[in-house]
């Protein structure tokens, strides 16, 4: 049977892409779903939850209201909470059993949206694909709700694709306090460490920058819809965090020379270290294992991924066993990945632990360590 995961957990799904991407806006965001799942969007994917509170409900659906199509009782629910709570907006999203029984996003979102007077952004998830799907579309929805034309700011830089799944809590700090350092001026964190009110200021942005692949929708939707350019990459280590201010300065200078992405963060085609993970965190590290240590290493993208940071790495290899038999076929030296994928790791391959929330949830969380503008030969001996 293909596509079934027997030794390492797959990623969190769309849905809780969906809740990490508008955990922090104020939004009341409901998952069409059968009691109980909640705890695994807001609680097992979502690092926040014990500290900060969000407004993440869950439709508590049953059999029969499966059966009979019963969509009123979810109106009428989210209407009733919606009136209680006095959300910002209202988001709306769903798992595989809507899917397989049929259920209108838009048109129930158009409902609630009159019946209670509140936005509703209707987001059209099905569980069963990876929360970058899901996060993106959050990210782009919520960007066309509330950004609005307003004047340029000097070296205003947005960051995008921005969630606990890829980052470790205090990354939006981090990366604020790297923009200012580097003369720009940071409008909005999408999605930590901001608000609705930031949401509303970015179309004055004169640069995006995307730090993960669940960025990359919106900034493709707001460099057609604004004229903002973007740039690629996350600022690891000394060397190349240098690299991508320098890189995006000249963009914003002159944004006909738009390149979205800063060499060589798709890795080395002959390079024995292979970085397991989302495509845009693992090809900065890439490029920063070089700029900082000499050290060679490509990407190995095993969620979607933009083709330029797979071109010396394997395409859509995305289930247990051919991410094993392309290591067992590459025999790689060392492997940079989160803990769990050393059970499917060929034996006489050395494993540098680098934790990803969105793999392994809580398991490694306390390991998980900031690499933004930091020295990283301490984690990379």
């Amino acid at each position: 049977m293909k596509n079934v995961s027997k030794i390492i957990p797959c990623y969190a799904a769309d849905t809780s892409g969906v809740c990490s991407a508008l955990y922090e806006l104020g939004g009341l965001t409901v998952v069409h779903d059968a009691s109980g799942c909640n705890s695994t969007y807001s609680t097992h994917d979502e690092p926040r939850w014990y500290d900060v509170r969000s407004k993440i409900y869950i439709s508590a659906m049953t059999e029969l209201d499966m059966v009979l199509g019963n969509d009123e009782k979810f109106i009428s629910d989210v209407v009733s909470a919606a009136h209680d709570q006095e959300p910002e907006f209202i988001s709306i999203c769903g798992s595989p059993m809507p899917m397989m029984t049929g259920f209108d996003y838009d048109a129930v979102a158009y409902e609630i949206g009159q019946r209670s007077g509140i936005k509703t952004i209707p987001l059209h998830t099905n569980g069963t694909r990876s929360y970058i799907e899901g996060a993106s579309e959050a990210f782009v929805e919520i960007i066309k709700a509330y950004a609005e034309e307003t004047e340029k700011t000097k070296n205003g830089v947005n960051v995008l694709g921005l969630t606990p799944l890829d980052f470790p809590l205090g990354a939006d700090r981090d990366i604020k306090k790297w923009l200012d350092e580097n003369g720009f001026k940071c409008i909005c964190t999408l999605a930590m460490g901001c608000t609705v009110d930031d949401v509303r200021k970015m179309a004055g942005a004169a640069l995006n920058l995307v730090v993960s692949h669940s960025g990359l929708a919106a900034a493709e939707y707001m460099k057609e819809q604004f004229g903002i350019p973007y740039v690629c990459g996350v600022p690891f280590g000394k060397g190349f965090s240098k690299k991508l201010a320098d890189h995006m300065i000249s963009v914003i200078t002159d944004s006909d020379s738009f390149s979205p992405f800063v060499l060589p963060c798709d890795g080395f085609p002959d390079a024995d270290t292979i970085i397991i993970g989302e495509s845009i965190t693992s090809g900065s590290l890439a490029a920063a294992l070089w700029s900082d240590m000499k050290i060679t290493a490509k990407p190995l993208c095993t969620l979607p991924s933009h083709r330029f940071f797979t071109r010396h790495s394997a395409e859509d290899i995305y289930a247990e066993e051919d991410i094993e038999a392309y290591l067992k076929e590459t025999a790689p030296k060392t492997v940079i990945a989160d803990p769990l994928y050393k059970y499917i790791l060929p034996k006489e391959t050395k494993l540098i632990t680098l934790p990803h929330f969105a793999f392994s949830g809580r398991c490694f969380a306390k390991d998980m360590h900031s690499l933004i503008n930091r020295e990283i030969k301490e984690y990379f001996k």
